[in-house]
Protein backbone atom coordinates (compact mmCIF):
# COMPACT_ATOMS: atom_id res chain seq x y z
CA UNK A 1 0.00 0.00 0.00
CA UNK A 2 1.54 3.49 -0.99
CA UNK A 3 1.75 6.20 1.79
CA UNK A 4 -1.06 8.19 0.31
CA UNK A 5 -3.30 5.20 1.23
CA UNK A 6 -2.12 4.89 4.48
CA UNK A 7 -2.27 8.79 5.82
CA UNK A 8 -4.83 9.19 8.42
CA UNK A 9 -6.51 11.93 10.37
CA UNK A 10 -6.66 11.75 14.15
CA UNK A 11 -9.25 13.83 15.84
CA UNK A 12 -9.08 13.47 19.43
CA UNK A 13 -12.74 13.36 21.10
CA UNK A 14 -14.14 14.84 23.52
CA UNK A 15 -15.21 16.90 21.87
CA UNK A 16 -16.68 15.44 19.08
CA UNK A 17 -16.11 16.53 15.21
CA UNK A 18 -20.13 18.80 14.63
CA UNK A 19 -21.34 18.34 10.65
CA UNK A 20 -22.16 21.62 9.14
CA UNK A 21 -23.34 20.94 5.97
CA UNK A 22 -23.33 18.31 2.80
CA UNK A 23 -24.66 17.89 -0.63
CA UNK A 24 -24.89 15.71 -3.32
CA UNK A 25 -23.53 16.58 -6.24
CA UNK A 26 -23.71 15.66 -10.15
CA UNK A 27 -20.83 16.17 -12.83
CA UNK A 28 -20.89 16.08 -16.05
CA UNK A 29 -17.94 15.41 -18.03
CA UNK A 30 -15.50 18.35 -18.90
CA UNK A 31 -16.91 19.55 -15.13
CA UNK A 32 -13.91 19.54 -12.40
CA UNK A 33 -13.60 20.58 -8.39
CA UNK A 34 -13.66 23.81 -7.37
CA UNK A 35 -9.75 25.50 -6.66
CA UNK A 36 -9.80 26.59 -2.97
CA UNK A 37 -7.50 27.64 -0.33
CA UNK A 38 -7.91 26.86 3.89
CA UNK A 39 -11.96 26.88 3.73
CA UNK A 40 -12.29 26.31 7.68
CA UNK A 41 -13.52 22.95 7.23
CA UNK A 42 -12.54 19.21 6.85
CA UNK A 43 -14.31 18.28 3.36
CA UNK A 44 -15.17 14.85 3.03
CA UNK A 45 -15.78 13.64 -0.32
CA UNK A 46 -17.54 9.81 -1.31
CA UNK A 47 -17.98 9.13 -4.69
CA UNK A 48 -21.18 7.18 -5.88
CA UNK A 49 -20.11 6.46 -9.64
CA UNK A 50 -17.60 7.77 -12.07
CA UNK A 51 -14.24 9.51 -10.57
CA UNK A 52 -12.80 12.67 -9.09
CA UNK A 53 -9.36 13.78 -9.64
CA UNK A 54 -8.25 16.14 -7.00
CA UNK A 55 -5.04 17.42 -5.54
CA UNK A 56 -4.02 18.59 -1.95
CA UNK A 57 -0.76 20.98 -2.23
CA UNK A 58 1.53 18.31 -3.17
CA UNK A 59 -0.31 15.08 -3.14
CA UNK A 60 -3.01 13.73 -6.03
CA UNK A 61 -5.77 11.68 -6.09
CA UNK A 62 -8.32 9.93 -8.72
CA UNK A 63 -11.06 9.00 -6.01
CA UNK A 64 -13.02 6.09 -8.03
CA UNK A 65 -16.68 4.68 -6.98
CA UNK A 66 -17.25 3.14 -3.58
CA UNK A 67 -13.88 5.22 -2.41
CA UNK A 68 -13.72 8.43 -0.39
CA UNK A 69 -11.25 11.27 0.61
CA UNK A 70 -10.67 14.03 3.20
CA UNK A 71 -9.51 16.99 2.57
CA UNK A 72 -7.95 19.51 5.04
CA UNK A 73 -9.37 23.03 6.49
CA UNK A 74 -5.98 24.30 5.91
CA UNK A 75 -4.52 23.34 2.74
CA UNK A 76 -4.91 24.37 -0.90
CA UNK A 77 -7.07 21.89 -2.95
CA UNK A 78 -7.64 21.76 -6.59
CA UNK A 79 -8.89 19.52 -9.37
CA UNK A 80 -5.88 17.56 -11.25
CA UNK A 81 -7.80 16.70 -14.40
CA UNK A 82 -11.52 17.56 -15.62
CA UNK A 83 -14.26 14.10 -15.29
CA UNK A 84 -14.08 12.53 -18.12
CA UNK A 85 -17.78 10.30 -17.42
CA UNK A 86 -20.89 11.46 -15.49
CA UNK A 87 -19.59 11.78 -11.90
CA UNK A 88 -21.71 11.50 -8.86
CA UNK A 89 -20.48 12.04 -5.55
CA UNK A 90 -21.60 13.12 -1.92
CA UNK A 91 -19.16 16.06 -0.28
CA UNK A 92 -19.47 16.52 3.78
CA UNK A 93 -17.90 19.75 5.42
CA UNK A 94 -17.23 19.03 9.16
CA UNK A 95 -15.07 20.44 11.67
CA UNK A 96 -13.60 19.89 15.15
CA UNK A 97 -12.95 22.26 18.33
CA UNK A 98 -10.47 19.88 19.59
CA UNK A 99 -6.66 19.09 18.61
CA UNK A 100 -6.20 17.23 15.63
CA UNK A 101 -3.50 15.78 12.95
CA UNK A 102 -2.16 13.84 9.40
CA UNK A 103 0.05 10.87 9.65
CA UNK A 104 1.34 8.16 7.89
CA UNK A 105 2.56 6.80 11.28
CA UNK A 106 0.61 3.40 11.78
CA UNK A 107 0.06 4.11 15.89
CA UNK A 108 -0.59 7.46 14.69
CA UNK A 109 1.56 10.46 15.79
CA UNK A 110 1.82 13.39 18.60
CA UNK A 111 -1.89 12.45 19.54
CA UNK A 112 -2.87 9.26 21.46
CA UNK A 113 -5.91 8.62 23.55
CA UNK A 114 -5.19 7.77 27.33
CA UNK A 115 -7.99 6.78 29.69
CA UNK A 116 -10.25 9.87 29.21
CA UNK A 117 -9.82 10.79 25.07
CA UNK A 118 -10.82 8.69 22.80
CA UNK A 119 -8.58 9.02 19.17
CA UNK A 120 -10.90 8.99 16.18
CA UNK A 121 -8.99 7.75 13.43
CA UNK A 122 -9.84 8.44 9.60
CA UNK A 123 -8.10 6.97 6.72
CA UNK A 124 -7.48 10.28 4.41
CA UNK A 125 -8.04 8.22 1.29
CA UNK A 126 -9.79 4.15 1.11
CA UNK A 127 -12.54 1.98 -0.72
CA UNK A 128 -15.73 1.96 1.68
CA UNK A 129 -15.84 -1.70 2.86
CA UNK A 130 -19.60 -0.96 2.79
CA UNK A 131 -20.53 1.49 0.11
CA UNK A 132 -24.07 0.90 -0.21
CA UNK A 133 -24.35 1.75 3.96
CA UNK A 134 -22.56 4.58 2.97
CA UNK A 135 -24.81 5.76 0.49
CA UNK A 136 -27.51 5.36 2.44
CA UNK A 137 -26.35 7.55 5.51
CA UNK A 138 -25.02 10.56 2.84
CA UNK A 139 -28.59 10.55 1.33
CA UNK A 140 -30.54 10.72 4.91
CA UNK A 141 -28.30 13.26 5.86
CA UNK A 142 -28.79 15.34 2.54
CA UNK A 143 -32.62 14.90 3.21
CA UNK A 144 -32.09 16.21 6.88
CA UNK A 145 -30.46 19.13 5.88
CA UNK A 146 -32.95 20.42 3.67
CA UNK A 147 -35.21 21.00 6.86
CA UNK A 148 -33.92 23.65 9.00
CA UNK A 149 -35.91 22.54 11.99
CA UNK A 150 -34.77 21.83 15.46
CA UNK A 151 -35.15 18.14 15.61
CA UNK A 152 -34.05 17.94 12.48
CA UNK A 153 -30.48 19.64 13.50
CA UNK A 154 -30.13 17.02 16.29
CA UNK A 155 -30.99 14.31 13.71
CA UNK A 156 -27.72 15.78 11.30
CA UNK A 157 -25.43 15.08 14.27
CA UNK A 158 -26.35 12.14 14.64
CA UNK A 159 -26.30 10.72 10.97
CA UNK A 160 -22.59 12.67 10.58
CA UNK A 161 -21.42 10.74 13.98
CA UNK A 162 -23.08 7.49 12.41
CA UNK A 163 -21.16 7.87 9.29
CA UNK A 164 -17.60 9.15 11.28
CA UNK A 165 -17.79 5.48 13.41
CA UNK A 166 -18.26 3.96 9.99
CA UNK A 167 -14.65 5.50 8.93
CA UNK A 168 -13.15 4.85 12.04
CA UNK A 169 -14.43 1.21 12.62
CA UNK A 170 -13.49 0.12 8.95
CA UNK A 171 -10.14 1.15 9.71
CA UNK A 172 -10.10 -0.53 12.78
CA UNK A 173 -11.56 -3.39 11.12
CA UNK A 174 -9.21 -3.36 7.76
CA UNK A 175 -5.25 -1.74 8.94
CA UNK A 176 -5.56 -0.67 12.79
CA UNK A 177 -2.22 -2.65 13.91
CA UNK A 178 -3.04 -5.38 16.46
CA UNK A 179 -1.21 -3.41 18.93
CA UNK A 180 -4.63 -0.56 18.92
CA UNK A 181 -6.99 -3.59 19.20
CA UNK A 182 -4.96 -5.06 21.94
CA UNK A 183 -3.97 -1.86 24.16
CA UNK A 184 -8.04 -0.49 23.73
CA UNK A 185 -9.44 -4.18 25.07
CA UNK A 186 -6.94 -3.91 27.47
CA UNK A 187 -7.90 -0.33 28.87
CA UNK A 188 -11.90 -1.00 28.30
CA UNK A 189 -11.23 -4.02 30.79
CA UNK A 190 -8.70 -1.62 33.42
CA UNK A 191 -11.59 0.76 33.49
CA UNK A 192 -14.20 -1.68 34.26
CA UNK A 193 -12.74 -3.01 37.11
CA UNK A 194 -10.97 0.72 38.17
CA UNK A 195 -12.59 -0.10 42.29
CA UNK A 196 -10.43 -3.63 42.31
CA UNK A 197 -6.76 -4.68 42.41
CA UNK A 198 -5.82 -6.22 38.85
CA UNK A 199 -2.22 -7.57 38.17
CA UNK A 200 -0.72 -7.76 35.00
CA UNK A 201 -0.99 -11.65 35.10
CA UNK A 202 -4.75 -10.90 35.68
CA UNK A 203 -4.92 -8.87 32.78
CA UNK A 204 -3.23 -11.28 30.55
CA UNK A 205 -5.99 -14.21 31.68
CA UNK A 206 -8.62 -11.75 30.95
CA UNK A 207 -6.96 -10.97 27.45
CA UNK A 208 -5.76 -14.62 26.95
CA UNK A 209 -2.67 -12.47 26.00
CA UNK A 210 1.14 -12.35 27.42
CA UNK A 211 0.93 -9.86 30.01
CA UNK A 212 4.31 -8.45 28.63
CA UNK A 213 2.70 -8.40 25.06
CA UNK A 214 -0.05 -6.39 26.70
CA UNK A 215 2.37 -3.76 28.48
CA UNK A 216 4.46 -3.32 25.32
CA UNK A 217 1.10 -2.15 23.13
CA UNK A 218 -0.13 -0.33 25.80
CA UNK A 219 3.01 1.61 26.16
CA UNK A 220 2.60 1.93 22.23
CA UNK A 221 -0.79 3.21 21.61
CA UNK A 222 -1.17 4.94 25.28
CA UNK A 223 2.40 6.23 26.39
CA UNK A 224 2.12 4.43 29.71
CA UNK A 225 1.90 0.92 31.19
CA UNK A 226 -1.23 -1.17 32.16
CA UNK A 227 -0.58 0.00 35.80
CA UNK A 228 -0.19 3.51 35.11
CA UNK A 229 -2.80 3.69 32.97
CA UNK A 230 -4.79 2.30 35.93
CA UNK A 231 -3.64 5.01 38.67
CA UNK A 232 -4.24 7.68 36.37
CA UNK A 233 -8.07 6.57 35.78
CA UNK A 234 -8.34 5.99 39.21
CA UNK A 235 -7.35 9.66 40.48
CA UNK A 236 -9.39 10.99 37.34
CA UNK A 237 -12.31 9.55 38.98
CA UNK A 238 -11.05 10.48 42.39
CA UNK A 239 -11.10 14.38 41.26
CA UNK A 240 -15.45 13.22 39.75
CA UNK A 241 -16.12 12.25 43.74
CA UNK A 242 -14.37 15.24 45.69
CA UNK A 243 -16.00 17.67 43.03
CA UNK A 244 -19.47 15.96 43.13
CA UNK A 245 -19.62 14.41 46.69
CA UNK A 246 -18.86 15.38 50.23
CA UNK A 247 -17.31 12.09 51.16
CA UNK A 248 -14.31 11.99 53.03
CA UNK A 249 -10.86 11.39 51.87
CA UNK A 250 -10.91 7.66 53.38
CA UNK A 251 -14.01 6.86 51.44
CA UNK A 252 -13.18 8.66 48.23
CA UNK A 253 -9.90 6.80 48.27
CA UNK A 254 -11.81 3.51 48.78
CA UNK A 255 -14.30 4.08 45.60
CA UNK A 256 -11.45 4.45 43.19
CA UNK A 257 -9.82 1.14 44.37
CA UNK A 258 -6.64 2.99 46.78
CA UNK A 259 -6.72 0.46 49.86
CA UNK A 260 -4.74 2.91 52.02
CA UNK A 261 -5.37 6.28 52.46
CA UNK A 262 -2.39 8.23 53.29
CA UNK A 263 -1.05 6.13 49.96
CA UNK A 264 -3.85 7.86 47.95
CA UNK A 265 -3.55 11.50 49.45
CA UNK A 266 0.47 10.92 48.74
CA UNK A 267 -0.13 9.96 44.95
CA UNK A 268 -3.04 12.32 44.49
CA UNK A 269 -0.92 15.13 45.90
CA UNK A 270 2.05 14.19 43.15
CA UNK A 271 -0.45 14.27 40.68
CA UNK A 272 -2.47 17.68 41.42
CA UNK A 273 0.41 19.75 42.79
CA UNK A 274 -2.33 20.17 45.92
CA UNK A 275 -3.75 17.43 48.53
CA UNK A 276 -7.49 15.76 47.52
CA UNK A 277 -9.20 18.07 50.45
CA UNK A 278 -7.80 21.51 48.99
CA UNK A 279 -8.19 20.28 45.73
CA UNK A 280 -12.01 20.09 46.88
CA UNK A 281 -12.08 23.00 48.20
CA UNK A 282 -10.02 24.66 45.20
CA UNK A 283 -12.92 23.81 43.55
CA UNK A 284 -15.46 24.91 45.48
CA UNK A 285 -14.25 28.59 45.68
CA UNK A 286 -14.19 28.10 41.74
CA UNK A 287 -18.01 27.43 41.62
CA UNK A 288 -18.80 29.60 43.88
CA UNK A 289 -17.03 33.00 41.64
CA UNK A 290 -18.93 31.17 38.49
CA UNK A 291 -22.46 31.01 40.23
CA UNK A 292 -21.95 34.85 41.17
CA UNK A 293 -20.57 35.90 38.13
CA UNK A 294 -24.14 36.46 36.10
CA UNK A 295 -25.45 38.31 39.31
CA UNK A 296 -22.10 40.96 39.24
CA UNK A 297 -22.90 41.80 35.28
Amino acid sequence: MSQANTRKLTLLSPPLPYFIESDRVTYIPGDEHPNRTNIGAFDLLFVNSGALHIGEESRRWTVGAGQMLILRPDRWHYSTAPCKEQTVFDWVHFQTSGPWEETDRPHGGALHGDYYVFPIRLQKYAELPSPARARETFARLHEASSDSSHASFWERQQLFLRLIEMLDEGWRADSAPTSVGVAERAAAFLKLNYRNPVTNGELGDALQLHPNYIARCMTEVYGCTPQQYMQLYRLDQAKLLLQKTDWPVARVAQETGFRQTPHFSRVFSEHAGIAPLQYRKQYMKEEAVRAAEPDQR
